[in-house]
């Protein structure tokens, strides 16, 4: 058997994990698209510091683009509209800022003039991985978004105000988008990095958008972006409810694993997210998904999994903008947890650190139980029933309001049900990935924001869709769930309060 053929059976089509919820929002009469994400095994640079020539950058790009060229037909074949591949999965990461020169091109901007990269190759020297991906979407007839390294002219200039590096040029991290027939109709050049020495931050805020005679329009960010304000907020204010999101992301237990924040962002910003990860298991990279307010096809590896590439295609509904103030979510009003105005009793509080940040914790041990923690003035509120009265695992219920203890300095306001790690209080809020207790629960925050993403995420990284998800006119939000398939790791209302972002 070949390698390719080897490997094209590994990463077969696989439609995994979904789910659908009842939840109120408006979708085009009989509309629908099929759209497809790839989580990319990359190979690797093995010394990305040590500088490449052109030569050698292309060969290593070939290697990655040959999967790609793979995946694409076989998305194509599954009847795929719209292909996204994740962040850096072209090139990959650690480079500094002289070392990725090899793997620089030049995008022209699509705003400006028309190219086709795989019928026009003869118009601009070294752009060989647009060619390529360009002649990838056109082949196949599918929509394609990639992410790669883009090099850009700058004036030099002495001014201290000045944007310009010194070298004369801005290297950044870009998103390119291909037209069915090979056509460049986006460039979007990523503004949040993370540890990205190889690039620089646009010099100005991007709001790229493309619109596609099957879905509408598709807004474009990267990663990172997805935790600040710009320019994911601003594509949301904009009307844009169908958003690609190729990502290199670091799972980050208990609050920001890779699914579990994807699956948030799509429910609390009432959107479609296409999120293509990378899948690094030494890196603990992994996760991805296409999330609709509806239902989500995602895929998470697990501990012993074969390290391999994987395909995800589903059939998407067209979004419509919402009329007026409609709700999200739908009431339930049977079964589970029921609100009520009851005043919750006092209980001893600790702090502990859960990621990076000094949450405020209250012990859920008790039965079933109506407890209020508050960290400052914000308050967080949980009414639960343990499915198993005999449950031999740890929870607590934790709140945190301030600046995110990072570089980012971003403004939180959360609250969290977390299984601690081991049967002590002061291991809550650590790593932890599996567990088997499971309860019906309602949490309630009292946001100062508009901008807060749930989730619920359970034992071996799996998601499950909250039962309801209400929303009142001062920002309280309220998540209540019951008949949990998986035991519980986290569930969390994370508020962003973007206004507040140092």
């Amino acid at each position: 058997m070949s390698h390719r053929k080897e490997r094209r059976e590994n990463m077969l089509l696989v439609v995994t994990i979904s789910f659908s919820i009842s939840l109120a929002s408006v979708i085009a009469a009989d509309s629908f698209y099929i759209a497809a994400v790839y989580e990319h095994k990359i190979i690797l640079n093995p010394d990305p510091s040590v500088p490449l020539s052109r030569h050698d950058a292309l060969q290593h790009m070939k290697k990655n683009l040959d999967i790609y060229e793979e995946q694409a037909a076989l998305a194509a074949q599954n009847g795929a509209q719209i292909l996204v591949f994740p962040e850096d999965g072209i090139h990959g990461f650690s480079f500094t800022r002289s070392s990725i020169a090899g793997y620089l091109e030049t995008i022209p901007d699509p705003q400006t003039e028309s190219w086709n990269p795989c019928t026009e190759s003869e118009r601009y020297n070294s752009t060989e991985v647009l060619q390529r991906l360009s002649c990838m979407a056109r082949h196949n007839n599918i929509y394609l978004v990639a992410n790669m390294p883009d090099l850009q002219p700058c004036p030099m200039n002495t001014s201290s105000s000045s944007s310009c590096p010194p070298d004369g040029h801005w290297q950044f991290n870009t998103n390119v988008a291909f037209r069915s027939d090979g056509l460049l109709i986006a460039r979007y050049h990523k503004q949040s990095l993370y540890r990205e020495d190889s690039f620089d931050t646009p010099p100005e805020i991007e709001i790229i958008t493309f619109d596609t005679p099957f879905a509408g329009k598709f807004g474009l960010f990267t990663c990172f972006d997805i935790l600040l304000h710009d320019p994911a907020v601003l594509l949301l204010e904009r009307g844009v409810r169908q958003l690609i999101f190729p990502t290199a992301w670091f799972n980050a237990l208990p609050l920001l694993d890779s699914v579990q924040f994807q699956h948030a962002f799509s429910l609390g910003a009432n959107v479609t997210l296409l999120a293509a990860n990378l899948r690094i298991d030494r890196y603990n990279v992994k996760g991805s998904g296409i999330y609709t307010p509806f239902f989500t096809t995602y895929h998470h590896a697990w501990k012993g999994d074969p390290e391999e590439g994987r395909l995800l295609v589903a059939r998407v509904p067209v979004l419509e903008p919402l009329a007026g103030n409609q709700s999200t979510a739908k009431e339930e009003e049977a079964g589970g947890v029921q609100p009520t105005s009851s005043v919750a009793p006092s209980y001893p509080t600790f702090v502990s650190k859960m990621n990076k940040d000094p949450f405020t914790f209250v012990l859920l041990n008790e039965t079933e139980g109506n407890v209020k923690v508050c960290n400052g003035t914000f308050c967080c509120h949980l009414q639960y029933r343990w499915l198993l009265k005999d449950h031999k695992e740890l929870y607590a219920l934790g709140t945190f309001a301030g600046n995110h203890n990072s570089a980012s300095k971003y403004a939180l306001q959360v609250c969290a049900i977390v299984r601690c790690a081991r049967l002590d209080q002061s291991t809550c809020g650590q790593v932890v990935e599996e567990a088997e207790s499971k309860m019906d629960f309602l949490l309630e925050g009292n946001f100062d924001t508009k901008y807060v993403y749930p989730s619920i995420l359970t034992s071996r990284m799996s998601v499950e869709q909250p039962e309801s998800l209400e929303r009142a006119t001062n920002w309280r939000v309220t998540m209540k769930h019951s008949n949990m398939k998986g035991g519980l790791v986290t569930a969390c209302l994370y508020g962003r309060k973007y206004q507040e972002d140092k």
